[in-house]
């Protein structure tokens, strides 16, 4: 070992150059090709680190490239955070979600790799009889981000579907769509049968298929199941209060102008369905 060390002396520095001897410029550079979570933990090993991760630089490289036409379509946040740092934009954009036009979506970061996401409002939905008050009404609750959420009364024809044009996501991103919702206490109709959702786009390719098991919290029995279906969703709780199901997946290339599709329904059983809230269909990218 003493022997490999003389001859680093004799023929220069060892193998493993320190970068804090660098330029923070330089630094800064280094650190905008790693991640959100990277340049956050370096932070703790030197100030010259610290001052190269939390600089404009590096924190512009993390937000989308069109992020203040996105800030400039809310009404409510859009002047405050123009004056924060970029790392400060990023932060108040992964934990506070923003509405945007006219209320209809909400849009956020996913904080660990700064993807686009987006909660799209009952309101921004297509529900078939949505418009009838025998059927659906409009109400508003405190614990929702949106003015209006969409409750229903009776339908025995449950059709919902939302849209939104691709180019507003992330590209090279794998999403996932979720219905997100609650039950009142004297809900009926959702545990059979399973209802069938839908995911994919319109300019091609396959669309993700899956049937949706009881939007109440699954079963024991609904439990031992789901390992050998791998095509079926049970509800999950939110941090929000809220309930979500999984309604499908799909791979956002990117390059092209398309129409993403959701549809969640169940219309050929005839069976009557009341007592479900819907907030609205949120898309982020997977865990993988």
């Amino acid at each position: 070992m003493m022997e490999i060390e003389r001859e680093g002396e004799r023929n220069g520095p060892p193998l493993g150059a320190d970068i804090s001897v660098l330029p923070e410029g330089c630094i800064s550079d280094i650190f905008s090709l790693t991640s959100p979570k990277d340049a956050c933990r370096v932070c703790a090993v030197s100030p010259i680190f610290r001052a190269a991760a939390e600089s404009n630089a590096v924190w512009e490289r993390f937000l989308p490239s069109d992020y203040q036409a996105i800030i400039a379509r809310s009404s409510s946040s859009s002047d405050s955070l123009n004056l924060c740092s970029k790392k400060q934009i990023y932060l108040s954009l992964s934990n506070n979600p923003i509405l945007i036009d006219d209320n209809k979506k909400s849009f956020f970061l996913d904080k660990l790799s700064g993807k686009k996401c987006y909660l799209l409002a009952a309101r921004d939905l297509s529900i078939v009889w949505g418009s009838t008050p025998e059927y659906w009404s409009w109400v508003s609750l405190p614990e929702s981000r949106f003015p209006e959420v969409a409750e229903l009364h009776d339908v025995c024809w449950f059709e919902i579907c939302g849209k939104m044009s691709t180019s507003m996501l992330s590209p090279k991103t794998n999403y996932a769509a979720y219905l997100v919702f609650k039950l009142r206490s004297r809900d009926y109709g959702f545990d059979n049968p399973p209802f069938k959702a839908s995911v994919g786009t319109t300019g091609g390719g396959e669309a993700y298929e899956q049937s949706v098991l009881d939007l109440g919290e699954p079963s024991l029995d609904d439990q031992i199941l789901l390992p050998e279906q791998p095509h079926i969703s049970c509800p999950k709780p939110r941090k929000d209060g809220w309930l979500e199901i999984e309604l499908g997946e799909f791979f956002n290339e990117g390059g092209q102008d398309d129409e993403l599709q959701i549809r969640l329904m169940e219309v050929e059983d005839g069976g009557w369905k009341s007592g479900l809230v819907v907030e609205g269909i949120e898309i982020r990218p997977t865990m993988g």
